[in-house]
């Protein structure tokens, strides 16, 4: 005759499956260009690419407001080569950084999924491990009845 516990760690081993790296399993959908959305994403929000554009408006501002007048190539106050120029990396930065975001946050579902999966599991193996213990809390019991009864003592 099976008990309840038996038969709960043998349906806890059934249900046993490798626990999957949602990193890697995301990983492996990616097409060339998710990676790159996703590279330039990482990048563009970083504090090497702020210091990089704002060295660059620095640097080009103060030339072209300090130098000697025949050596300037965008008139201050307009600016207009550096605003296009800036305008135009704004162009083509933005769907590329809306790309990433979409990504990350589709990775972010796989890893959800998989934190679901685990703890749905650790779940199953507390119960099991609940019903583990109470048994053997009966079991225990009965037998401080037996022995403290005097059936024991022989």
């Amino acid at each position: 005759m099976e008990g309840p516990i038996l038969r709960s760690l043998r349906e806890l081993r059934a249900l046993r499956t490798p626990i999957r790296n949602a990193n890697a399993t995301f990983d492996q959908t990616l097409t060339p260009l998710e990676r790159c959305a996703l590279w330039i994403t990482n990048h563009v929000g970083s504090m090497g690419f702020f210091l990089a554009i704002f060295a660059w408006t620095i640097s080009w501002l103060g030339w072209n407001t300090l130098a000697p007048k025949p050596l300037r190539f965008d008139p201050f106050p307009a600016f207009v080569l550096w605003l296009f120029i800036s305008n135009m990396i704004q162009i083509f930065l933005m769907p590329l950084i809306m790309v990433g975001q979409n990504l990350q946050s589709r990775h972010a579902e796989v890893r959800a999924e998989s934190d679901f999966e685990v703890n749905v599991k650790a779940e199953h193996e507390i119960e099991t491990i609940l019903l583990h213990l109470e048994t053997q809390t009966a079991n225990i019991e009965k037998i401080l009845l037996y022995t403290q009864s005097g059936r024991g003592q022989g």
